[in-house]
């Protein structure tokens, strides 16, 4: 009988990046215990992985203050990761000088990311 452990969610909305360039780092992560997983983003040198150590930093002080479940953080995986498309900023596109005076477009894409970790089962634990 397998039980189901609780999930712990951490989402960091609006991100000033890409999820194109997100889902690379989300990618790199998703099925890691958590301590492999701050390790690896720790020197990871993609912009996006400051983005996901807050966000998995705060994933996992979300299980430490569960008060019903006594969750021990150092066994903690990250279950799901993602990155989904956000607005553009301000909800509008920008403009810049093309060539012969035309006005070329250009987005300022904006990403929502999400890290879900929970506690590594009984049986697998070794």
């Amino acid at each position: 009988m397998v039980t189901a452990t609780k999930q712990y969610t951490a989402r960091h909305r609006y991100a000033s990046i890409t999820a194109r360039k997100a889902r690379l780092i989300a990618d790199m992560i998703r099925g890691l215990p958590v301590n492999d997983a701050l390790e690896l983003l720790e020197f990871a040198p993609q912009r996006a992985a400051s983005f996901y150590l807050k966000v998995l930093r705060s994933a996992m002080a979300n299980a430490g203050h569960d008060e019903e479940a006594e969750v021990n953080v150092n066994n903690l995986f990250i279950s799901e990761c993602y990155a989904d498309d956000g607005p553009l900023l301000n909800n509008r596109m920008r403009w810049r000088p093309g060539p012969q005076g035309r006005a070329m477009p250009f987005r300022k894409r904006t990403s929502h990311l999400t890290v879900i970790v929970q506690e590594i089962p009984k049986e697998q634990e070794g």
